[in-house]
């Protein structure tokens, strides 16, 4: 198979395809990439038009991460983790885990992610909603009150049993951030729960 340096823009052969269809599902687009001299993106594109996904794989490959420094700052989370073929949660915790961030960059939500925002928001907490959207807790509680549906008076088991679980130890604040609801909410329900802190 002919290797050019720059086959960006070149139309795909029906034995690079074939390539493509064996070693992707394997994660050995880097291979793929090395063999038909396409930028590894491209390869990562072609696959996710095809609808080829890479599977049992954790670790992230240095490749990924080059990949995800450079779209993160300025593409939608869904459209990164299509491209590199992981999750929603999969990218958003790698990037907060190597410190990149959007701040700065407005990233528009797509009509997906405010399906995803509206159908989990009154069962799930903001962080994590943030989770699966690869989105920040803030960005999430902000999105949701453009949408009009801030209005989360149902607590869930989950929420409840965090509550509980942090309130001995952890300052309202803190417990706040982590449930993704207001200091408020929180004290109201700790008074409810008649929850008390631990004795030092």
């Amino acid at each position: 198979m002919a290797k050019s340096k720059k086959n960006t823009w070149v139309r795909w052969s029906e034995d690079e395809v074939k390539l493509l269809k064996k070693l992707v599902p394997k994660g050995r687009a880097r291979e793929v990439a090395d063999l038909t001299g396409r930028p590894l993106t491209a390869v990562r594109q072609k696959a996710y038009d095809m609808g080829l996904k890479t599977k049992g794989r954790c670790l992230w490959t240095t490749d990924e991460i080059e990949l995800l420094k450079k779209l993160y700052p300025k593409e939608t989370s869904q459209r990164v983790a299509d491209i590199i073929g992981r999750s929603l949660s999969s990218v958003g915790y790698k990037a907060r885990k190597i410190g990149i961030g959007k701040r700065g960059t407005l990233i528009l939500w797509s009509p997906q992610e405010k399906t995803l925002l509206k159908n989990l928001y009154k069962s799930h907490t903001s962080s994590e909603i943030a989770k699966r959207l690869g989105r920040t807790a803030t960005a999430v509680k902000g999105q949701a009150f453009l949408l009009g549906i801030t209005e989360r008076n149902h607590w869930s088991k989950e929420e409840v049993d965090m509550l509980k679980r942090l309130y001995p130890t952890n300052t309202t604040r803190e417990i706040a951030d982590k449930i993704g609801r207001s200091a408020g909410a929180i004290r109201i329900k700790v008074v409810r729960l008649g929850l008390k802190k631990r004795n030092s």
